[in-house]
């Protein structure tokens, strides 16, 4: 187990009730858990601004029926095959999928592949998460 430190934090009277509020309706045991959590998503953000490797998953919704968007969809993909660990298709209704594909690589090529989907005619929706691998903690 990782070697912990103590500080203390100064905040407004207001802002530590709505936080033990907020501590108390998520299920958190305490005020460190959380300020552990916040810390640690803080600088999994920094990561996302450089070469850090990161895991992540870009989803996306789109219409089937749109002229040759499943062949660009796929050729993009293959273009990325280093950074894609999976993908999985699913057909929402008759016209429009939701397609996951699960992602590990540097922040920036996988910002990359997102921005080059989301910007192809007939995406409805795209949105990209991105993670820690784990490996920096």
């Amino acid at each position: 187990m990782a070697e912990l430190s103590r500080f203390s934090v100064t905040v407004p009277e207001g802002i530590l009730n709505k936080f033990d509020k907020y501590i108390n309706d998520s299920g958190y045991p305490n005020r460190s858990k959380v300020i552990v959590d916040l810390i640690r998503d803080c600088l999994i953000k920094e990561s996302w601004q450089d070469e850090s490797e990161v895991a992540g998953t870009i989803v996306l919704v789109y219409d089937h029926h749109k002229r040759e968007l499943d062949f660009k969809l796929t050729k993009i993909q293959h273009d990325y095959h280093k950074i894609i660990i999976s993908t999985q298709h699913v057909h929402l209704d008759h016209d429009n999928c939701l397609e996951i594909i699960i992602v590990k690589g540097s922040a920036n090529k996988i910002k990359e592949l997102s921005g080059k989907i989301k910007a192809e005619k007939g995406i409805i929706h795209s949105s990209l998460m991105m993670t820690t691998t784990g490996q920096e903690n």
